[in-house]
């Protein structure tokens, strides 16, 4: 006769650091998309918004569309 011991590990939930990292992923994300504008990354945008030289103004407009796709108010 056979007898089987099976011992039984049992986890409830997702990790709290995983949760952490993703809070920390979606907050820096709103804060680019939704104020900053990729200013912080370093694409940065002359005072009247015209973008002194052709195509230089592209990852701010990235941005400025992104906002309206997530729903920003703007202007």
């Amino acid at each position: 006769m056979l007898v089987g011991n099976q011992i039984t590990k049992t986890s409830e939930g997702v990790p709290r650091i995983a949760v952490g990292i993703l809070l920390g992923v979606l907050a820096f994300g709103v804060f680019i998309v939704g104020f900053d504008q990729g200013e912080m990354l370093g694409f940065t945008v002359p005072a009247d918004g015209s973008g002194s030289e052709q195509g230089t103004n592209w990852a701010h407009e990235f941005y400025h569309d992104m906002r309206h796709a997530a729903g920003f108010p703007c202007h």
